[in-house]
């Protein structure tokens, strides 16, 4: 592992698709704040096929991951997510369409699953905004409205 600044860094389990899920999330977050930090292959010895991924240290948005090629004895499930503070519409758009994508799905509230099976929450930072008024009755009828969506839509959530 990589010397690093970040004391805990999250670690993925995938079945065979470390590589696949990390080149993934690197296009739905491009730029010089996301980069693939280290990668580790299986060697001779282990249950893995020689030369290939065994681990992958990446940064992505700033914040360090581990990828590992674990087998299928885990899966992910809602318990864990990746909450994404989106600057606009646009950018909740964006990443909503990529993730949900090619076998990912939508879920309520502005939660949807990558095609591997993660969870992430796709969140306009207007919603915090909302849900922070002053207006507790605004508040409340901002929370009613995001907890009948599936992706959150900040025009609607600021005429709630």
């Amino acid at each position: 592992m990589p010397a690093t600044a970040q004391k805990i860094r999250p670690c993925l389990w995938f079945d065979g698709k470390a590589e696949e899920a990390v080149d993934f999330y690197m296009s739905l977050f491009p730029g010089s704040d996301s980069e693939i930090l280290e990668v580790q292959r299986w060697g001779k010895e282990g249950p893995g096929v020689p030369g290939s991924v065994l681990t992958m240290e990446f940064r992505l948005a700033g914040n360090e991951y581990q990828a590992l090629n674990g087998g299928p004895e885990f899966k992910f499930n809602e318990a864990v997510s990746l909450s994404v503070d989106c600057a606009d519409q646009a950018e909740v758009d964006r990443l909503w369409e990529r993730i949900t994508a090619d076998g990912g799905e939508g879920g309520p509230c502005g939660w949807c699953k990558d095609k591997f099976g993660l969870s992430w929450q796709i969140v306009p930072r207007r919603l915090v905004e909302l849900l922070a008024d002053p207006d507790t009755e605004r508040a409340s009828r901002v929370l009613a409205a995001m907890m009948k969506m599936g992706k959150l839509d900040v025009a609607a959530l600021e005429s709630a």
